[in-house]
This record gives structure tokens, sequence and C-alpha cells, in this order.
């Protein structure tokens, strides 16, 4: 299949693993742009420019894909769907329906469930005993798109995000290369989500690391756990911060 993908964490990069070990046709690589990052404020690449680079793919890093010049660029690439990993922009309705097949994402939840930037955080910190992934067809909201397939993976007690995030990772490029396959053969049943049971996952900011010993002890241990290893939660003692 012809696929634009579009993915700039870590956690898209095990999919355009999958994609290029099944034989798909990747016509170029959309990732984020290069960014200052360290004390040095080196320019740094996204680990899915790092992969896309490896495997000598063409690779596009827009500063955004809102605007009609990425549209444009976008026919030109004439991809029978765009995969989107882990991107870090909301797609405009233009771009979505360039694609025929559309375009399809890969989130780390159980859709509805934790609709948004941080689902993997905010499953551990809320305490939960089972989260998975889901791939959707995208639209322009949130992760509000029909599903396609969804896999359940269960949170083991002592599991941090940092447990968790590579095993959802492999359990998401596996639902990718199932959706696209069905997506060939015309089998794709689109499952509209119930909005009603819709609960979020935003940005991690400060104020979500910040411990406040007056909540339960369960609770701050799904923080630390869901924080844990990054951003990380942290206290204040003495007038330092720990």
């Amino acid at each position: 299949m012809r696929i634009v993908f579009m993915g700039s964490a870590d956690f898209a990069v095990t999919s355009l693993e999958a994609l290029a070990a099944a034989g798909h046709e990747i016509l170029s690589v959309v990732t984020q742009p290069d960014r200052p990052r360290g004390r040095g404020h080196k320019l740094a690449v996204t680990p899915v420019k790092e992969l896309a680079l490896k495997l000598g793919l063409s690779i596009y890093q827009p500063n955004s894909a809102r605007t009609p010049e990425f549209a444009a660029w976008l026919r030109q690439q004439a991809p029978e769907v765009v995969v989107v990993v882990a991107y870090g922009q909301i797609l405009p309705p233009e771009v979505l329906r360039i694609p025929p097949l559309g375009c399809i994402n890969v989130h780390a939840s159980l859709l509805p469930a934790h609709r948004g930037a941080a689902p993997i955080h905010w499953a551990i910190m809320s305490g939960e005993k089972l989260t998975g992934v889901s791939t959707m067809f995208m639209d322009a909201g949130m992760d509000t798109g029909d599903v396609v397939l969804q896999q359940p993976v269960p949170i083991p007690d002592e599991a941090t995000t940092g447990d968790l995030y590579p095993r959802l990772a492999k359990e998401g490029a596996e639902l990718l290369l199932k959706t696209l396959t069905l997506l060939g053969l015309g089998k794709v049943i689109r499952v509209p989500q119930d909005s009603s049971r819709a609960t979020y996952a935003p940005v991690l900011k400060r104020e979500h690391e910040k411990i406040d010993w007056s909540k339960p002890a369960e609770v701050l241990r799904n923080q630390i756990r869901g924080l844990n290893p990054w951003p990380g939660a942290y206290t204040e003692f003495d007038g330092k911060v720990l």
C-alpha cells in the first residue's frame, strides 16, 4: 500500500519499523522539525527521523501540517492512505480528505477513554487496571474518529509508564498492520465512538507532577508510577525540590 507516515515520538518508531518490514511502500515520512534540546541547546532530531534516515526514506519536516503548502505537498505524494502515530498536531479537514482510503491513527488507549496527548500516563495515574491501543479513522476532532480495531492490555500493579510504553507501542504496530490489511481488502468496519463515555488525557504540566500529601496513599502511588520515568513526580522539602 502507498503510505505517507506521520510521526515524531519514539512510540511511533515501532509502527514505522513494522510498515517497512511488511513491505508497504512508504512514500515519505513527515515528522516535527529538529529542535534545540539539552543544556547545549543543540538541534536534535525526532526518534522517527532517526529511523527514517537509517531506512533511507524521504523525510519532510513542515512547521505546520495545517497550511495550504502542506496540503499541496501531500497531493503530490498521492498516498492511498496516511498513517499518523504520535505526530503531535491535529490535521485539518482539507488534509484528511486527500488520501482516498483515509487517515489512520494509532492511539494508546481504548477509545473513547483517554483522548489526548498523554493516554499512557493518565491511565496509570487514574489507577486503571486495563488499557490498550486503538486504530481509528481520523476526523477533525481530537481522537474522536471511528474506531477500526482495539487491543486490550492489562496494567500490572507495579507497572510504570516506562514499563507500559514499549508494550503498547508493539501492540499498536501489530494492530496497524491488521487495520491496513482490512482496509486493502475493503473489509473495514467503522465503529463510531460513544462520546458520552469519553475521558481525557491532556498534556502534562508542572502542576500534575507535584505531590499533594493530603491525598490518599494509593492516589500518590499511581501518580508516581504514571510519571515514571518522565516527566517525574516531585515534592518540596526545606526549600528544595526533590
